[in-house]
């Protein structure tokens, strides 16, 4: 039985080529672009789920209030609360305590025993790691011994391909390397352990971790070192997690950390503060915290939940082109139901025969799809943002337990849905309403195919929508203006390695600056705590002098030279900016946003010259400039009020160069460099783009969903083509009369198009206000955003109405062109 349901199958498939062409054609798109998006998904989706405990792993990120004001949430917290949660709560087995001086300072680490010239890299992904932090974490441990890698003091684990550019080919274990940074640190540790290179997903990412004792032997008094790294409650600089016991309830052990901060830091209310510790999953800290500190850029859950649901709206088009296609394609196949009813076939023969062919469309649809897919993944994973090349193939869908269950599913699933509707309408004919020629399709029949044309155009029309808003919004955060010029200024970060003199340090700082000012390619020359692009690390707490505590009020802080302001392109609005003329300026002088000013109560900018400002201790400062706003941050961020102070502490120097021949003047800069701070390896990047790298995401997910928009409605539009041609076929005769009768082409087009476009007419009104909703909770994501204008749900309504009409139009008009005598003789 099931060999003459497969040999019939292939016979009416390879009878009906067009037919077959189109639902094969039309469902392995739609797979295809399925299985892309859910790659993605599920790269996206599988941060740090590697790890063995991750469902029991969870980080302390920090809420703090000034004044009921929310002033920051950071990734980071107290080195002290790792071990009082551990002491004070039984449901936290461990704890691991994470120091990120890499991203803080500028390190050097080098191997001082190599052949011929020292090898030294700058590192940027540098952590000093508690002892247990290998136990609790998967990181995969090469060589060396996990539970003492870290447990004594000036231990250091390096990741394999760091071994290899250290040590070559030789056994990295016991051998010396040098850490050394800005802030004077200098520590010789020995190589430990080997662990492999973190995988790409997961939100901490190193290649030196350095052992966390270390950090207690700085500076001449032990205890105080211990009392800074161990036992503090006063500088949050450190990342902190807690293993918990299987079958711990999150809420419940949260709702426990809410008196935590009062018992541990009675200062606080003293303050005018409050602080609250939030546990956050692991597997969620990727696409779902985007804090101060974080260590590795975040993801974005919204798009993915977008793309998501993209994808299943391709898929449910796909299968519905399917099932609209056969069941419209029901007469044409009654005369063969109704002989095979006669010679004796029951329905459930006729409902198997009829499901053996959806099942056959769907396996082959099912096997190219997984072709196309394999061929596409490398490509789709740049504009993506996944991994590349063998780390793309380890995180590949074929790879996952689940992806055979996946396929299998989509074969047996996807073939009943698709074929078990037109299996049941096309069994149900009645032989004598057959044989007769009395069968007419059914009302219900062809009001069910109308609802699935109006699902697949309402959601193209959703899609079109969804895809002008994000690429609007994009060009709006783009062509904003950002409160500075950041076209064509290079960054250098400080030297790791610095000079302990500090007139000797001061010389080489200002000799570097001289001689790139005396460079004719180089202008603008200045240098900056913070640059724009990084989120603020620090704030200060600012009120006018004479105010109560409770108008204190938090503030962005940045260091700056006399130049920066003018070599940013920044305008002053009032007052004045820092001038060498006043020798005052270096030590009671600031400089303040609009946004500031207007923070701190004056209506006008220069109503707030000259007005002191305090921290309420015995800092103070006075007024001198107002500052225009500026984005520190992308526009997903308003511009902050941000304080600056002149100072010759700087972090990164500044100068704007000339983009004709720049690779000669980055070799000048390089030269220079060498010159003046030597044994330092030479980094830079462009303001610009290290600026708009923050829109990546952004970016990446405007592509997918304009290039996925784009399929889906491809799809649509081959459903069509198929369904208005047999339907126009259904009406040959019709045509023909009408044409003896004096209709002329465009009366025939006009006929045949019209029911199609009264359904697409439907399908915008439909969905509008649900993509309209949606779209509108996007844009509240942004501080800065563009409107949801009424002319992008009208566009979206011409394009879906044109690209409807030109699909119908194409098979309309061969039907139209027949010679009336040949469709009345039509039998």
């Amino acid at each position: 039985m099931l060999q003459s349901y497969l040999t019939t199958a292939i016979r009416n498939l390879s009878r009906r080529k067009g037919y077959t062409f189109l639902n094969v054609l039309g469902l392995s798109i739609g797979l295809t672009a399925f299985l892309l998006i859910l790659q993605y998904v599920h790269f996206e989706r599988s941060y740090d789920q590697f790890h063995e405990r991750h469902d029991n792993i969870y980080r302390l990120s920090l809420e703090q209030y000034q004044n009921g004001e929310l002033v920051i949430e950071s990734a980071e917290n107290y080195p002290a609360l790792g071990p009082a949660m551990a002491g004070d709560f039984p449901e936290v087995q461990a704890y691991a305590r994470l120091y990120n001086l890499g991203a803080k300072n500028n390190m050097v680490v080098t191997n001082e025993d190599a052949v011929g010239e020292p090898i030294k890299f700058k590192q940027r992904r540098l952590l000093y790691a508690s002892g247990g932090f290998l136990l609790m974490f998967s990181y995969e441990v090469l060589a060396g011994n996990a539970e003492t890698a870290l447990a004594e003091p000036f231990q250091m684990v390096i990741t394999e391909s760091y071994a290899k550019k250290y040590f070559g080919a030789a056994d990295p274990l016991g051998k010396m390397l040098r850490m050394q940074d800005d802030d004077f640190n200098d520590e010789l540790c020995r190589v430990s352990a080997v662990v492999k290179d973190p995988p790409p997903n997961t939100h901490l990412k190193f290649d030196v971790l350095i052992s966390y004792s270390t950090l207690y032997s700085r500076g001449r008094d032990e205890e105080r070192a211990r009392s800074r790294y161990d036992h503090g409650w006063r500088r949050k600089d450190m990342y902190t997690y807690v293993q918990v016991r299987p079958g711990t309830d999150q809420q419940s052990l949260q709702d426990k950390l809410a008196n935590l901060a009062s018992t541990y830091m009675p200062f606080l209310e003293e303050e005018n503060r409050k602080e609250h510790f939030v546990l956050q999953p692991i597997e969620d800290i990727h696409l779902y915290s985007a804090l101060n500190d974080e260590p590795e850029t975040h993801g974005d859950g919204r798009a993915v939940t977008f793309l998501l649901i993209v994808a299943l709206f391709i898929l449910l088009i796909a299968y519905i082109n399917y099932i609209n296609l056969a069941t419209a394609r029901s007469l044409e196949r009654a005369n063969e139901v109704g002989v095979r009813k006669v010679m004796g076939a029951s329905r459930s023969q006729l409902i198997g025969q009829f499901l053996m062919e959806s099942i056959l469309v769907n396996l082959v649809a099912i096997l190219l799809s997984i072709g196309l897919f394999a061929l596409l993944v490398p490509a789709f994973g740049e504009v993506a943002g996944l991994p590349e090349g063998d780390q793309l193939w380890e995180h590949v869908l074929w790879k996952q337990g689940w992806f055979v269950g996946l396929i299998v599913g989509f074969i047996l699933l996807g073939s009943l849905l698709s074929g078990l509707y037109p299996a049941f309408i096309l069994s149900g004919f009645m032989p004598i309403q057959v044989l007769s020629g009395k069968l007419r399709s059914s009302r219900g029949s062809a009001i069910f195919r109308k609802g699935l044309v109006i699902f697949q155009f309402a959601a193209c029309v959703a899609l079109i929508i969804g895809t002008m808003t994000v690429r609007s919004q994009l060009r709006f955060m783009q062509s904003q203006e950002l409160g500075f010029d950041p076209e064509q200024i290079l960054v250098v970060e400080r030297p790791g390695v610095r000079i302990r003199d500090a007139e000797a340090r001061q010389a080489s700082i200002d000799g570097f600056k001289s001689d790139l000012e005396a460079h004719a390619s180089i202008s603008d020359v200045s240098s900056t705590l913070m640059v724009p692009g990084r989120k603020m690390r620090w704030r200060f707490p600012v009120r006018r002098l004479g105010d109560d505590p409770d108008q204190t009020h938090s503030f962005h802080l940045n260091l700056v030279d006399f130049n920066f302001v003018d070599a940013f392109g920044m305008q002053i609005v009032a007052g004045r900016n820092f001038d060498r003329s006043y020798s005052t300026d270096v030590d009671t002088a600031c400089l303040i946003t609009e946004g500031g000013a207007r923070m701190l109560g004056f209506q006008r900018p220069e109503d707030a010259i000259g007005i002191t400002i305090t921290d309420g201790g015995d800092n103070q400062a006075i007024i001198v400039g107002i500052v225009g706003d500026y984005h520190q941050e992308s526009l997903h961020h308003p511009a902050p009020p941000t304080l600056f102070f002149v100072s010759d502490y700087a972090e990164y120097y500044l100068m704007r160069v000339q983009m004709q021949g720049v690779q000669s003047t980055v070799a000048v800069i390089e030269q220079v460099w060498q010159t003046r701070f030597p044994g330092n390896p030479f980094h830079y990047f462009f303001m610009e783009e290290f600026f708009d790298a923050q829109y990546k995401n952004d970016q990446q997910f405007g592509q997918m969903f304009g290039l996925f928009s784009l399929l889906a409605i491809l799809i649509g539009a081959l459903g069509l083509v198929g369904l208005s041609a047999y339907m126009a076929q259904q009406r040959v005769k019709e045509i023909g009369v009408r044409k003896v009768l004096g209709a002329n082409v465009p009366d025939i087009l006009v006929l045949l198009s019209k029911d199609f476009l009264k359904l697409v007419g439907i399908a915008n009104l439909l969905a509008w206000p649900i993509i309209g909703w949606i779209m509108h909770n996007w844009l509240e994501g942004f501080a800065l955003r563009t409107s949801l204008s009424w002319w992008v749900f009208v566009l979206a309504a011409i394009l879906v109405i044109v690209i409807a009409f030109l699909t119908v139009s194409f098979q309309s008009l061969r039907t139209a062109r027949i010679d009336p005598v040949k469709a009345l003789r039509t039998e």
